[in-house]
């Protein structure tokens, strides 16, 4: 079984889990000893994975850092656990940072059983970074990640090979973090950098303004015409998709989508959505012009409107779950109805459903 497989099995199992796991040794044992060992690790050899690792440095005493990874009987990765329920962007990690820099560990995680932040000493020899260089979430697996984790595999575990890469793993990951917090709220430095560009008249406290405002509309059409020509080029179609960000418990609203509402901030359409976007286009292409029917990709769900027009919702698709999926269905009243489904292949099995959304949306007389 491969990684992501083990990893996906893991996932499966703590979802169902996590309401019974109350302390934080429940968490080392229910969570954190399988993720090892899906890395491969023998977490019963003391010799391979020891815990409650000594970590007294000088006058303080009785100190122990959770889980230490041993190769060639010496320290190499060190864990420090944290109750499932913990942030660990407030967590403190005060063993981990102390016994980094006695140690010939050259990675540090930090974790809550779900999230795990991977550190190193890329600043400063010896002596643990603020920020990690590496995340994964157990809840949010993505094969990118995974492709990253491998190297931390018993198999392949290569100290070397792990810090050329981590460099650039962490500056990449700050400046993505970086243009997400200006695509949202840019900061008068990135509104001005824009602006001296186009605009030569003084710069007011109105013309502030409304360069941001120009600004991020800007940008998100930049990104949602991107990925709009990539997926024409890619598949050979005219298909329409807004990016966009929302609040997943938004309802189907009166008014039809406005060039307003798709000035939100970006988000990653899948292919697994893609492919369940043209599922319902085949299942409903004899019923309606099929380029009628209208992706919006949102933060938490995708919808399929028609006419790209929020009033009328086809489905919603919950499909960025690593253990469940499902479909949102409406009936002529626009009442919707969350179903759970094992794969996109079970969209057919609603065809019936879809094709009376439509006629209840074409057709007054089906509304009766």
């Amino acid at each position: 079984m491969d990684l992501i497989d083990r990893l996906r099995d893991l996932a499966t199992r703590v979802t169902k889990q996590l309401e019974y796991i109350q302390t934080e040794e429940a968490t080392k044992n229910a969570l954190v000893m399988p993720f090892l060992a899906s890395l491969g690790y023998d977490v019963f050899n003391p010799l391979e994975v020891t815990p409650e690792l000594n970590a007294d440095i000088g006058l303080k005493k009785g100190e122990k850092v959770d889980y230490a990874i041993l190769r060639d009987g010496k320290p190499v990765m060190l864990l420090e656990c944290k109750h499932h329920n913990a942030d660990l962007g407030k967590a403190h990690a005060s063993q981990l940072y102390r016994y980094f820099s006695v140690t010939e560990a050259r990675f540090g995680i930090l974790t809550n059983g779900l999230s795990y932040w991977f550190y190193t000493d890329l600043e400063a020899p010896n002596k643990m970074d603020t920020k990690p260089f590496f995340e994964f979430n157990l809840l949010d697996i993505r094969e990118q990640d995974v492709d990253e984790l491998k190297k931390f595999t018993k198999a392949t575990f290569d100290v070397a090979g792990i810090v050329t890469t981590a460099s650039e793993l962490k500056y990449t990951r700050e400046i993505k973090r970086i243009m997400g917090e200006q695509l949202t709220n840019p900061s008068e430095e990135f509104i001005k950098f824009f602006a001296t560009q186009v605009y030569s008249g003084r710069m007011t406290a109105n013309m502030r303004e409304q360069f941001g405002q120009t600004t991020r509309r800007a940008l998100r059409n930049f990104i949602n015409d991107q990925v709009n020509d990539r997926l024409k080029t890619a598949l050979g179609t005219d298909t329409r998709i807004t990016i966009e960000e929302t609040p997943a418990a938004q309802a189907a609203t009166d008014e039809p989508v406005t060039a307003a509402d798709k000035e939100a901030t970006g988000v990653l359409t899948t292919m697994e959505e893609l492919e369940a976007f043209y599922i319902v286009r085949s299942i409903l292409r004899e019923a309606i012009d099929a380029k009628r029917i209208v992706m919006r990709d949102k933060q938490s769900y995708c919808g399929i409107l028609l006419d790209d027009n929020n009033r009328k919702p086809i489905c919603r698709l919950w499909l960025n779950s690593t253990t469940t999926k499902s479909i949102s269905l409406f009936d002529n009243q626009r009442k919707e109805e969350k179903v759970q489904i094992k794969d996109i292949d079970d969209i057919y099995k609603f065809a019936d459903r879809l094709r009376a959304t439509i006629a209840a949306y074409t057709n007054p007389k089906a509304e009766a």
